[in-house]
């Protein structure tokens, strides 16, 4: 399994599956983006028990792709500054349609920006 196939499903796919943590039993269906061959993620509910809140205990998880199932690592990235703009505009540039647009619009503000994470594929 190699990083070009997640790639190639998170850019044609608009719903991915994480499992967050070692603890969880099931996948949890998000959307997904990239940006330079990175895939990020920003948490939607902001609630205290969530995948993201859960990464920051354990940076251990796994990703599903169609029928792939990727183990990753999660990181906030470093240099998410740099970052965000081309982030907002993978996200308004993906989720464009329909009701999608509602929340690809709210999905770069403030608040869910703070909540941005990187998946990192383990080889």
């Amino acid at each position: 399994m190699d990083k070009a196939a997640a790639l190639d499903y998170i850019n044609n796919h608009t719903i991915i599956e994480i499992k967050a943590g070692e603890e969880r039993t099931t996948f949890l269906e998000i959307w997904m983006v990239t940006v330079n061959d990175r895939i990020f993620a920003r948490s939607w509910g902001l609630a205290e028990r969530s995948w993201y809140n859960t990464f920051l205990e354990n940076s251990k998880g796994q990703i599903r792709c169609g029928e792939k199932i990727f183990n990753i690592q999660a990181l906030v990235p470093t240099d998410i500054n740099d970052l965000t703009s081309d982030i907002n505009t993978a996200y308004l540039t993906k989720y464009n349609t329909g009701s999608n647009l509602k929340y690809s619009k709210a999905i770069i503000k403030e608040k869910h920006i703070e909540k941005t994470m990187e998946f990192v594929i383990c080889e």
